[in-house]
């Protein structure tokens, strides 16, 4: 049986699953983060081998701006994550991971010949586990299941038209 946006229930079902996973684990590492009060991002950036190395390990000679990284990154985790689980404005969560993701692999790249400081899970060629949820986002972006079960079918029902018109799916 179908549904009004012509997904099965299976298909229906694993995409939601899909997005509640990588909400939570968002979220999770937000959080891990927010209450750790000696976490920074200074390790990482200052380890960064990818092609954007000279502009990550720039951003760490300004404290100012360091205290603005972290804070960002945090709440943008936990933020992102929220809004996945609650499938509240979805598609801008699928986006702004899918930004941070980027960040993360211009950053810390899985090529052959590079170490990092902080060993990676595996071994990886090209494709780490960071690539591979950046993908699933681009899915879920496509996918907008939040309209079916989350609170954008509520938004959707409350304001009609507020997804067209600002361009949100």
């Amino acid at each position: 049986m179908k549904n009004e946006n012509c997904y099965t229930k299976a298909q229906l079902s694993w995409l939601v699953i899909l997005r509640l996973f990588i909400g939570w684990h968002f979220m999770y590492e937000g959080l891990v983060k927010v209450m750790n009060p000696k976490w920074t991002s200074l390790p990482y950036l200052l380890d960064s081998k990818g092609p954007a190395a000279d502009f990550f390990i720039k951003m760490t000679q300004h404290a100012e701006l360091m205290q603005v990284i972290n804070f960002l990154n945090e709440w943008s985790l936990i933020l992102i994550g929220f809004a996945l689980i609650a499938g509240c404005f979805a598609r801008i969560a699928c986006v702004g991971g899918m930004f941070l993701l980027l960040m993360y692999s211009l950053s810390h790249p899985s090529i052959l010949g590079v170490s990092y400081l902080m060993p990676f899970e595996g071994s990886y060629l090209w494709i780490d586990k960071n690539l591979v949820e950046f993908a699933a986002l681009g899915l879920l972006c496509t996918f907008p299941t939040s309209r079916i079960i989350g609170l954008d079918r509520i938004i959707q029902r409350w304001v009609p038209g507020f997804f067209h018109t600002y361009k949100l799916i």
